[in-house]
């Protein structure tokens, strides 16, 4: 079954909402105030049948210049639009402004309605058919239907609820496997049932007890009961009217203008990159960091325009600009918006979401255009591959992408998966999160990390190579340790690079000693394998050695590095040798005797206290060996 939301939009006192009670037998008025004084202030909302079997929910939107905040609110959703005109007087203000709002938002289908016609000539609703033809020329109502009804007399209902009906059909069903989103649009208490928030369910489903949170922020509730069109459901989906009863949230803690959305699913911004047009009708250019209100969802804030390629902007022409807001919103690329002026307020134009997390942009910047041009024309996966261009150096996971761009991650997933296919991007997998970058990033920072060691190397041949910590910090700052770790990893599977302990280096890469600094090697082994487990200390064998104290220095920093010398602490070193021959009695003493204390090490391998002691602190950093007290044992 299609889900469908139909709007009515058109002056004040023009007959809208007893057009829809016409059509419905229900009256859309619920405030006090609306019922005496006859006009709609809030949105009214309520719902029929049409003869299809399909269920329409509709919407009566206030008419009153005042109110049109509140009218903006309530078209957030609509599929089709009523735009209603009084016959006794035609095409009025609040008329255009609607229209124009509806044209700005996107809205495709729709038709018109000549109400009060029995209380006009023939040769009168004539001359209003003509203006009003004239005046939705280039908007999405231009050679639309046109009914006279008349809500006393049923005049052109049947022909109304027809053509609604023959729409519906027309329309393609919402994605119901899309992320839910649901603008809040009206929020109140219900003793003993607590928080309640309605709106337009945009797009996916919801169920009862579905974790959601409430963006912007951070407060989380669970759907505890669902109503879609004054009746209890299950679930709600994408094109439905829908009160869900928020637990764990009080009335305070969500406002008209929120976002009820999955846990996490979005990230609060203050900045929106848009595609921006101005409507025609208006008489003046919009300077650049102009103050603007600004209606996206269902929600107010004001905002600077900051134009991203020129000095202002004039009736009916677009540009690139970034929304600098005055408080957090939540959005999806795609979606539309509504600005007006600040003081006086009227509507000035509107436009389209391109990114709704950036980056704060310089002006005339012809990468970041370029970018935009993207992110609007683009396919999903183009703003996929885009996004994750922007942000490799953080090393996105899929769910971060989700996130920023307002896509499920299944979905997300799916088109990375292409883009890996198509060898445009690369990941790599870290506990359950998958990480993503661009091949682009990948070979930029392979090429700079090759460069550098290819330069080290020269510059230190005998050195093993440089530090992982030193590779982290000056290529990969922004990703985590473990991150930035893993991404190293990579780059050592594709053969790029060698780890030897904590050192990296080019694959391939062997140290190549000299005659002299061979002959420094030997010096340096014999002085430590002469009495393998009462080695001399560092600073003595450059007494020992006759060679410069600095080549010593370098030779031995390569052994260490090499692991020909194992370095136990800052003063004791062993040959590779001693250290293996010293690790092969300790197993075979532990698979006897169970367990092992410093005296005995040290007598098993005739040595002092302070070696042994070493070793054995060594052993526990490797697990090798657990301490128990003052033993010990065999790490299992």
């Amino acid at each position: 079954m299609k889900h469908v939301i139909i709007g009515t939009a058109g002056h004040i006192d023009h007959g809208k909402t007893t057009l829809i009670r016409a059509i419905t037998g229900r009256n859309t008025d619920r405030l006090k105030e609306e019922q005496e004084r006859g006009i709609s202030i809030e949105l009214g909302f309520t719902y029929f049948d049409l003869p299809s079997g399909q269920r329409a929910g509709i919407i009566d939107v206030p008419g009153h210049e005042k109110f049109i905040k509140n009218m903006l609110a309530g078209v957030i959703g609509i599929d089709i639009v009523i735009l209603v005109v009084a016959a006794d007087e035609s095409i009025m203000p609040q008329t255009l402004e609607h229209l124009h709002i509806l044209d700005l938002l996107g809205i495709k289908k729709g038709f018109i309605v000549l109400t009060k016609a029995d209380l006009v000539d023939d040769e009168w609703i004539d001359m209003v058919e003509e203006e009003v033809k004239e005046e939705v020329v280039g908007t999405f109502l231009e050679n639309s239907p046109i009914i006279r009804a008349s809500s006393t007399t049923k005049m052109g209902i049947d022909k109304i609820i027809n053509l609604i009906d023959k729409y519906t059909t027309e329309l393609k069903d919402r994605d119901v496997d899309d992320m839910p989103r649901l603008p809040v649009d009206r929020v109140f208490s219900i003793s003993g049932f607590g928080t309640v928030v309605t709106g337009t369910l945009l797009s996916g489903k919801f169920k009862i007890g579905d974790e959601v949170q409430v963006f912007p922020g951070n407060k989380k509730a669970r759907i505890r009961t669902l109503q879609v069109h004054d009746k209890d459901a299950d679930i709600a989906y994408g094109g439905q009217r829908v009160a869900a009863n928020l637990a764990g949230l009080k009335k305070e803690d969500v406002d008209r203008g929120d976002t009820i959305a999955p846990v996490d699913s979005m990230s609060d911004s203050m900045m929106l990159d848009v595609k921006l047009k101005l409507l025609k009708s208006i008489d003046r250019y919009i300077d650049n960091r102009t103050r603007l209100r600004l209606y996206i969802g269902t929600k107010e804030v004001l905002c600077r325009i900051v134009l991203l390629d020129r000095e202002e902007i004039g009736p009916g022409e677009e540009a690139y600009a970034q929304l600098r807001l005055e408080e957090e919103v939540v959005a999806k690329r795609g979606d539309k918006f509504i600005i007006r002026f600040y003081s006086p307020m009227f509507t000035i134009g509107g436009g389209e979401v391109l990114e709704p997390n950036p980056k704060k942009k310089k002006r005339f910047d012809d990468k970041a255009i370029k970018e935009l041009e993207i992110k609007e024309m683009g396919s999903s996966a183009d703003i996929i591959e885009n996004i994750i261009e922007e942000k490799s150096k953080e090393f996105p996971t899929t769910k971060e992408i989700a996130v920023f761009t307002a896509m499920l991650e299944e979905n997300v997933k799916n088109e990375v998966n292409k883009l890996i296919e198509e060898n445009k991007l690369i990941s790599f997998s870290l506990t359950k999160d998958l990480h993503i970058i661009h091949i682009n990033y990948f070979n930029k920072i392979k090429d700079e990390i090759l460069e550098t060691l290819n330069k080290f190397h020269i510059k230190y041949p005998l050195r093993a190579g440089m530090q992982k910590e030193e590779i982290r910090n000056r290529f990969l700052k922004n990703a985590k340790p473990r991150v930035a770790d893993a991404f190293i990893e990579l780059l050592i599977q594709n053969e790029y690079l060698e780890q030897k302990m904590e050192n990296i280096c080019i694959k391939g890469f062997e140290i190549k000693l000299n005659e002299n600094q061979l002959k420094i090697k030997e010096d340096i082994l014999n002085s430590l394998n002469k009495s393998p487990y009462q080695p001399p200390r560092r600073e003595d064998l450059d007494s020992i050695i006759g060679a410069k104290k600095d080549e010593i220095e370098e030779v031995f920093v390569s052994l260490v590095n090499n692991e020909d010398i194992i370095k136990l602490s800052e003063e004791v070193y062993l040959s590779k040798n001693a250290y293996d021959i010293a690790l092969e009695k300790l197993k075979e003493y532990l698979v006897d005797n169970g367990s092992i204390s410093i005296g005995d090490y040290r007598d098993l391998l005739n040595t002092n206290r302070k070696v042994a002691l070493a070793l054995l602190e060594y052993f526990d950093q490797v697990k090798i060996t657990k301490r128990d007290k003052d033993i010990r044992v065999l790490n299992q």
